[in-house]
């Protein structure tokens, strides 16, 4: 006879069983003042917009043949999808307390400077949560194979990162 849910609990670790009640997100309070900006943007303007989208569309006539209102109507779905999506990531937000790592090691939110070794260019590079991850922003992840060969290294350390394209090292010149 198969577990039930509340059983299968039992067989899970203590921290596993946590997680699954916590399931926090880690978040700087910068991003946190973001995804709460776009939130109330949404909710308000976008909401408004996609009523009038289809007010205006249902005004065309018979909505059983209305492309313009099914179009509006599945957009309003995903605003909607997106809305409840940021609710959600912002009511399991935690903000990081950068004050109990060592100032000397490179942890979440460091800004590093970093030298290839493999190429000779140097990189700076903020490592975050893998939700604020943005390359473009110079913003790498600390689960990503770079941002996690950074995790605790000191200031003159060689580290080795493995990716998919082989395995690059990298030379920790400073950490903000």
């Amino acid at each position: 006879m198969p577990l039930r849910k509340n059983q299968r609990q039992f067989f899970l670790s203590k921290q596993q069983r946590s997680f699954q009640v916590a399931n926090f997100v880690y978040l700087s309070k910068e991003r946190i003042r973001e995804l709460e900006k776009e939130l109330n943007e949404l909710k308000s303007n976008g909401r408004k917009s996609m009523a009038q989208r289809i007010s205006e569309a249902r005004s065309h006539g018979d909505l059983s043949e209305n492309a313009e209102y099914d179009a509006a109507k599945e957009e309003q779905g995903l605003l909607e999808l997106k809305i409840s999506k940021l609710e959600d990531l912002l009511s399991r937000a935690q903000v990081i307390d950068i004050s109990i790592y060592p100032k000397d090691q490179v942890h979440i939110l460091s800004t590093i400077t970093v030298k290839n070794l493999n190429n000779k260019k140097t990189f700076k590079y903020t490592l975050v949560s893998p939700e604020e991850a943005d390359l473009e922003k110079g913003k790498i992840a600390i689960s990503s194979p770079v941002g996690a060969a950074f995790m605790g290294a000191k200031i003159g350390q060689i580290v080795e990162a493995k990716v998919p394209a082989g395995v690059i090292k990298f030379e920790i010149l400073s950490i903000e």
